[in-house]
């Protein structure tokens, strides 16, 4: 079987407790254990992450850079959902 013909998974690494899962690429495999093995050989080498994710690209539902408008636009009038009218006290004031 072709490699390309196999489906391709998105790879997301947590590189430390408490951090984002990053996007780090992408692989072909035949299975989401497959590519679980194959993320950790390619992505693990060197211990760089404590949590990997991987999701069939085809199962990702994603925006469009010119949808954003769209997306954004309705949030534009409520302000309330941003707080920026509440004082915060210096002890948590780096928020």
């Amino acid at each position: 079987m072709n490699q390309h013909s196999l489906p391709l998974f998105e790879v997301f690494i947590r590189s430390k407790r408490g951090l984002d899962h990053r996007h780090v690429g992408s692989l072909h495999a035949e299975d989401p254990a497959q590519a679980l093995d194959y993320a950790r050989d390619v992505y693990l080498r060197r211990s760089e992450g404590v949590s990997v994710w991987v999701v069939r690209s085809s199962d990702i539902t994603a925006s469009q850079e010119s949808d954003m408008a769209s997306f954004c636009d309705p949030m534009d009038d409520k302000p309330y959902r941003h707080a920026t009218h509440f004082k915060l006290p210096k002890e948590v004031d780096n928020m």
